[in-house]
């Protein structure tokens, strides 16, 4: 019996589009009116307030204006990522457009998945990125959906371990989670924790703000008010870790607090340089989309099966900038 909450999330229906862009449009000849027809693949992510993500469509924008004779590409994003609303009318929007595949990066593990459910039963291809959609509620649905992703807990789990190695005899600790509903968020929460308890530090408090650097600025502030004794704050994403350094500079503390991140966009790598961010995980989340969007195009063609891939991710130190980095090979 499928739940009524995803179905409640699944019937909302707003017409909005917070990003589009669609890049080349189908032709047509004299002849077979379907010769030239391109598949379109709609590229449908979290919040584009968010560099990650606009990196991301930049990637595959770029990727399909090398191969425009290939496919039609649609891109999509919504205004912030607790928008679930939102996305999943855009999913709408893009079954109603007649898609021939979707690439997402779910804003919710659960919630997406009964609009995909519908999207799959029109015959549209789906592959999962960035974000895992719940196992539990896909079997719900008798779904088998691509996941093309790392392993958030193994990163989160070295870089907190990498910044607790620094206080061998344990740390106050705090965590701010993602959207708690969130995959990623769960498993990176899961891995900084896995880290604390292996070191011995004391996990002061947990709270979420939700992926928004605004939102982890006023948490953190508050945070550090009840709790000054905090010395390494473990963030869930480099958003959330920039707006936790800039509770901590207007703290007056007394003492250097130890930040950690996820992602390592352009933004965060300042403060990496001058200490104020300790370290952040590479995820070369450029590459989600372009990789989605080729499993996308297999699967159209009948040639890639419905296996999920992981990717591969680094921690990133401030010893690590000047270096050239690339993505290690794909296990």
């Amino acid at each position: 019996m499928k739940r009524p909450l995803y179905r409640a999330f699944a019937l909302i229906a707003l017409p909005i589009i917070a990003f589009a862009v669609v890049a080349c449009s189908s032709e047509k000849t004299d002849g077979d009116p379907a010769a030239d027809v391109k598949p379109k693949v709609a590229l449908i992510m979290k919040s584009l307030a968010n560099e990650f993500f606009v990196t991301m469509a930049a990637a595959a924008e770029d990727h399909q204006a090398q191969r425009q004779d290939d496919y039609e590409l649609i891109v999509n994003g919504i205004k912030n990522e607790s928008d679930l609303a939102q996305q999943v009318a855009l999913v709408e929007q893009m079954v109603g457009v007649g898609v021939d595949a979707i690439v997402i990066a779910p804003a919710d593990s659960k919630a997406l998945v009964p609009v995909l459910a519908r999207a799959r039963e029109k015959g549209i291809h789906v592959v999962n990125i960035d974000n895992r959609l719940d196992g539990d509620v896909l079997a719900e649905y008798d779904l088998v959906i691509p996941f093309i992703g790392p392993n958030n807990r193994k990163g989160a789990r070295e870089a907190a371990a990498f910044a607790l190695e620094q206080y061998p005899d344990g740390a106050n600790v705090v965590i701010l989670e993602g959207v708690t509903t969130a995959q990623n968020a769960i498993d990176r929460r899961m891995g900084f924790e896995d880290a604390v308890e292996a070191s011995g530090a004391n996990l002061v408090t947990m709270q979420s703000a939700a992926w928004d650097q605004t939102k982890a600025a006023e948490v953190t502030a508050a945070i550090l008010v009840r709790h000054p004794e905090a010395q390494v704050i473990l963030a869930a994403n480099d958003n959330m870790a920039l707006g936790a350094a800039s509770a901590v500079s207007f703290a007056d503390l007394d003492h250097h607090v130890a930040i950690v991140g996820f992602d390592n966009i352009s933004a965060v790598q300042p403060l990496l340089e001058d200490g104020r961010v300790l370290a952040t995980v590479e995820q070369y989340g450029d590459q989600f989309a372009v990789n989605g969007i080729e499993l996308a195009l297999d699967l159209i063609d009948g040639q890639s099966e419905l296996v999920d891939r992981e990717t591969p991710l680094v921690v990133v130190t401030p010893a690590d900038l000047d270096a050239q980095s690339e993505p290690p090979a794909t296990p």
